[in-house]
């Protein structure tokens, strides 16, 4: 079977791999331009780039996927089948059209739900329970095609978005291979996508990764482990400079008014509900530490506080 490959990001690197290892043809691989270093270093090819040359294939860079020429090169490899794992484009009609039965997309959600650019980031903040993954047909619309196949992934407690969609990416990888595999053996059976239970995944802004310290200390919880590894969760300190943080515990005691600090055995900063106890925080220009550290090196009076207070 000819397949062409499209997806930027470490988490599509397992369905790459899969293709590869269930002997299929992969005559391309789309991804993303190389991404500008950080400090005026080199720019750095995308996961996906790096993966598809250690195993020697052809890999396409465009900054637009759908222009003419990259849908002629494609239309020229007579590939059977794309399979799509977070490209990071829109792909217009034509591209579409460049392969002989189509173009199946890997999506971290059980769709409907969760359509859109974050969809397990949103399962997180939002406090599911369950999510999973489906694959389906890519069509015009955002994430509305006919479902192939789909599984279930429980979210645990302490999930972050980088330790969920690790596990997605991994038990993904042989739906996504099996998906492709039933379109091109006309087994599959397309599932039209239901209206009921439609949700939208937006987007993820520096704005949502901005503690909020007064609200509920379980929605604290699940914000900054929503935004954890990227872009990562961000308080103001007592002196006005910005720091990340990590994944917070949740903790029952004495009250403490919202982003207030208070040391003990553990660093604990005040909520709307609860106290939450501080794992890591990483102040403007430094590495990231654990709290206790931070705590004593930085000095700080029984007043100070996190956040706008």
């Amino acid at each position: 079977m000819r397949v062409v490959f499209a997806g930027t990001p470490q988490v599509a690197v397992p369905s790459l791999r899969a293709i590869v290892e269930a002997g299929h043809d992969v005559v391309a691989v789309l991804t993303q331009p190389d991404a500008p270093g950080k400090r005026r270093s080199a720019p750095q090819p995308s996961p996906v780039s790096v993966a598809a040359r250690e195993l020697e294939l052809p890999v396409l860079t465009p900054t637009r996927a759908s222009d003419d020429d990259t849908v002629a090169t494609l239309k020229a490899l007579k590939a059977d089948v794309a399979a799509v794992v977070a490209f990071g484009q829109i792909l217009k009609p034509a591209m579409l059209g460049a392969t002989r039965v189509g173009w199946v997309n890997l999506h971290f959600s059980v769709l409907p739900a969760w359509r859109g650019a974050a969809p397990v980031q949103r399962a997180i903040m939002a406090g599911d329970d369950i999510t999973g993954a489906s694959t389906f047909l890519i069509e015009e619309g955002l994430d509305t095609g006919p479902v192939i196949g789909l599984l279930t992934e429980r979210i645990r407690a302490t999930d972050t978005t980088g330790d969920l969609l690790d596990r997605l990416a991994t038990v993904g990888a042989p739906l996504l291979v099996q998906s492709i595999e039933a379109l091109v053996n006309g087994m599959a059976s397309p599932v039209p996508q239901g209206d009921d239970g439609v949700s939208y995944a937006h987007k993820i802004t520096r704005e949502d990764a901005l503690v909020a310290w007064d609200r509920p200390a379980h929605i604290v919880d699940r914000q900054i482990r929503a935004v954890t590894p990227a872009p990562g969760a961000w308080t103001t300190l007592p002196d006005g400079t910005v720091a990340k943080i990590g994944p917070v515990q949740v903790r029952t005691g004495s009250p403490l008014a919202p982003g207030f600090l208070r040391a003990e055995e553990q660093v604990f900063v005040g909520t709307g509900t609860d106290p939450v106890a501080l794992t890591w925080i990483a102040p403007a220009g430094k590495r990231a530490m654990d709290a206790r550290d931070w705590w004593r090196g930085a000095r700080l009076g029984e007043s100070a506080a996190l956040g706008e207070v």
